[in-house]
């Protein structure tokens, strides 16, 4: 898979869905891209969760600070957090300018760039490269700089979607690691992808939901 360069176009503005939760519904199967001085890194996006207006978990619920301003910018920029002191995490802005919801990408399955992911996580088996948000930001490269960058430009770090692509089916669970509102169904992911993080007993609690949209 690493020697194949996949063909990738930028996705625009215009073809985000402005709502928070659509818009980690439609990310499932689109590409995540950072272009770098010693090459390419993209994987297709397998699992996000949502973090719509007014969820008390998101980091847009407290109000505009100059920390989560990248958040209510228009949809579809970089919101990069450090959590726990220990892992960045990879968010992209939703809703209208100066609403503040957000969108978190959990996993990714690698394209290219797989020998520079290894370099950067040694060791480390394809399925886990970036199978976990902390995991994701460390093999693409993405740190505090790259917080606001535009996600819609085609340039350094974006968005894009794989040419040709078959639709993807998306499944839809609760979220994981938070201590309040476990309960919303705000999960999306690729059913049966190996790339797809936590445990999978968690995939299905009482029943694994399709969105049906994404297979029109």
């Amino acid at each position: 898979m690493s020697a194949k360069t996949w063909h990738i176009a930028p996705l625009g503005r215009t073809a985000l869905p402005v709502d928070a939760t659509e818009l980690a519904r439609y990310l499932v199967g689109k590409c995540l891209v950072h272009d770098m001085p010693e090459g390419r890194i993209s994987g297709r996006i397998v699992e996000t969760e949502a973090y719509p207006v007014g969820d008390s978990t998101g980091y847009a619920f407290i109000g505009r600070r100059q920390y989560n301003e990248a958040l209510f910018l228009s949809p579809g920029h970089a919101y990069v957090r450090l959590t726990y002191g220990a892992s960045y995490m990879l968010n992209v802005s939703a809703e209208e300018e100066d609403v503040g919801a957000g969108v978190l990408l959990r996993a990714v399955e690698p394209l290219d760039g797989i020998a520079q992911m290894q370099a950067r996580r040694p060791g480390i088996k394809l399925r886990d490269l970036a199978r976990g948000p902390g995991r994701l930001t460390v093999a693409f490269g993405v740190g505090p700089s790259l917080n606001g960058v535009d996600l819609c430009t085609g340039k350094t770090l974006w968005l894009g979607a794989m040419t040709h692509a078959k639709a993807t089916p998306v499944a839809v669970t609760t979220r994981i690691g938070l201590s309040r509102e476990m309960h919303r169904p705000l999960r999306f992911y690729e059913p049966d992808s190996p790339f797809v993080s936590g445990p999978r007993k968690l995939l299905m609690p009482g029943g694994l939901a399709i969105d049906t949209e994404s297979k029109k």
